[in-house]
């Protein structure tokens, strides 16, 4: 732990939702760092696969199963698809849910539903900034009236592989980056769920997912991905870049994606909270 980051007393429970790159990173780091917090249960797909999870933690596959755990903070990394049952599951059980699959959002019907549960059990429901630098700036702006915002989203070509941007545009022979989608955050999430769940982070920290511009990049050149959000407001103007390092495990998941849910989790714990 960092010096001055004394742990509070007692200790955070905590169900990781998916068994992959992200969630076991996540683990690795809480372990390295001595964080004072407990991995009670791993979810999953299938239980019955063996895989590789923090010793002590059950390996369950049936949301219901959450209660029984004492989790007290769910986290998901396992994909948009997990993210209705396992947010039932945890928030009726008093636990707080951690959402990495915010994709899911473009659903507003799901986000009220989950909301409401939230309230009827005290519990809430948190965002972290995924692979994204400066949510807490732009979410303090919103405060005041905001004018515009525009996220881009820059990924190498090969990246976009398998998605729908290999109809839009001929991924294989670019000499040049290509903007492939402009257009709101509601819908870049929904066409592109497993690339762009960041541009429903940036459009909830601010101002919506409808209102909140996207653009989509594929560069031949680029060698990772790239995050820039341009904001204006009565605040002022601001302009936040970052530049994401793949994990070793998974290229197509960025390092602070894991990074940001670590804070997220050693922010419940410490008495000294950035």
């Amino acid at each position: 732990m960092p010096n001055g980051c004394t742990p509070m007393s007692g200790s955070e429970r905590i169900a990781l939702i998916g068994a992959g790159a992200i969630g076991g990173q996540v683990a690795r780091l809480l372990a390295e760092r001595d964080t004072p917090v407990r991995i009670v249960a791993v979810g999953v797909s299938d239980a019955s696969r063996a895989r590789a999870v923090p010793a002590g933690a059950m390996v369950i596959d049936d949301p219901a199963a959450l209660a029984a755990t004492g989790a007290t903070l769910v986290v998901e990394a396992a994909g948009r698809a997990s993210v209705e049952s396992w947010g039932v599951a945890a928030l009726q059980a008093g636990a707080d849910f951690a959402v990495s699959s915010t994709s899911a959002f473009v659903d507003d019907g799901l986000l009220t539903r989950l909301l409401a549960l939230a309230d009827r059990h005290g519990a809430r429901i948190l965002i972290p900034p995924g692979a994204l630098g400066g949510i807490d700036a732009l979410a303090a702006a919103a405060r005041m009236g905001m004018h515009g915002v525009t996220h881009i989203v820059t990924k190498p070509a090969a990246a976009w592989a398998g998605t729908e941007a290999e109809t839009l545009c001929d991924l294989h022979r670019l000499a040049a980056p290509v903007t492939f989608f402009e257009g709101t955050a509601r819908a870049a999430a929904d066409r592109f769920p497993r690339n762009a769940n960041v541009a429903v982070i940036s459009s909830l920290a601010a101002m919506g997912l409808d209102d909140t511009r996207i653009a989509l990049v594929a560069d031949p050149q680029a060698r990772h991905n790239t995050h820039r959000i341009e904001a204006s407001g009565d605040f002022g103007r601001m302009t936040v870049e970052i530049e994401n390092y793949p994990l070793p495990d998974n290229p197509k998941s960025s390092a602070m994606t894991a990074l940001n849910l670590v804070r997220l989790i050693e922010n419940r714990v410490q008495r000294l909270v950035i």
